[in-house]
C-alpha cells in the first residue's frame, strides 16, 4: 500500500508538506502542488483507503484508527521538519495525526476547530442527498456527478468520509506544540471566523487565522496565494 503519493520526490529537500485531502477525495488533489513550492519542499499527498489505487482497500470510519496506520507510515519520513496541511475533513485527520507525529507545523483549511462537535448525517442519506451534498460544497463538475457509473464510484467513498467526519469525537489531548494555521473561505457555508479561531485552543505555540475570497472549495483558484500562506507560516522570521 502507498500512503504517500509524490510526483517530483526530492531527497535532499529541507522539509515535507504531508497534503491530506478532503472528504471524497484522493491525493490527486495535490498532484500539482509540487510546481508551486521551491525545491526546498517536498509534497507527500495523502491518499486514504477505499480511491485511486487503494480502491480496492475498505475505507476507514474511525478517524483515530486512520490517524494511527497515517502517523506510523509517516516517521520514516520525520527525518527534517514537516508540515501537516488538510482542507476539510483532511483538517481533521492532519490534526488527529498531529497529536501523534508532532510536526513543525500544521495549517488546517476550510474546518472548523476538532474540538466542536460537528455532527450529521449526512452518511445516512440517500444517493440523491448525497449528490445534493457534493452540488452544494461545490467541490465536484457537475457533469461529473451526472454521470451515474461517476456517481457509484465517488458515493461510497463520499458516505463512508461523511461517517468518519459525523461521528467523530475529539478525545481530551494535551495542546499542540507546534504552531496552527487555520485558512477558510469568507462563503464557506461550513465555517466561519468564530469556529474557525477555536483551533487557537488547540495549541500552545501561537496561532493566525487568514481569510480568502471564496466559498468551501476556495483553495481550487487560489491554490498559489494557499500555498504562499503555508510557506510565510514556516518561514524562520514568522513569529506565532
Amino acid at each position: 500500500m502507498t500512503w504517500f503519493h509524490s510526483l517530483d520526490p526530492r531527497p535532499h529537500a529541507a522539509m515535507r508538506l504531508f497534503c491530506f485531502p478532503h472528504a471524497g477525495g484522493a491525493a490527486a488533489a495535490y498532484r500539482d502542488w509540487h510546481r508551486a513550492v521551491p525545491p526546498s519542499v517536498e509534497v507527500r499527498a495523502v491518499q486514504y483507503p477505499g480511491r485511486a489505487d487503494r480502491a480496492s482497500e475498505a475505507p476507514l470510519h474511525d478517524a483515530h484508527a486512520l490517524a494511527d496506520l497515517i502517523a506510523e507510515a509517516m516517521r520514516p519520513l520525520l527525518d527534517r521538519p514537516a508540515v501537516l496541511f488538510g482542507h476539510s475533513l483532511g483538517s481533521l485527520i492532519a490534526y488527529e495525526t498531529a497529536l501523534r507525529v508532532s510536526p513543525a507545523h500544521l495549517v488546517v483549511s476550510g474546518r472548523r476547530a476538532a474540538n466542536l462537535p460537528r455532527p450529521g448525517t449526512v452518511h445516512l442519506g440517500t444517493e440523491e442527498e448525497l449528490t445534493a451534498e457534493l452540488r452544494r460544497l461545490g467541490g465536484t463538475e457537475p457533469e461529473l456527478l451526472d454521470d451515474p457509473d461517476v456517481r457509484a464510484y465517488i458515493l461510497p467513498i463520499v458516505r463512508a468520509d461523511y461517517r468518519l467526519a459525523e461521528t467523530y469525537r475529539s478525545r481530551h489531548a494535551e495542546p499542540l506544540d507546534c504552531p496552527i494555521t487555520a485558512i477558510i473561505g469568507d462563503s464557506d457555508p461550513e465555517v466561519d471566523t468564530t469556529n474557525a479561531a477555536g483551533w487557537a485552543e488547540l495549541t500552545r505555540a501561537g496561532f493566525k487565522l487568514h481569510v480568502l475570497p471564496g466559498g468551501h472549495f476556495y483553495l481550487a483558484p487560489r491554490r498559489t496565494e494557499v500555498i504562499d500562506l503555508i510557506l510565510d507560516a514556516v518561514s524562520p522570521g514568522n513569529a506565532y
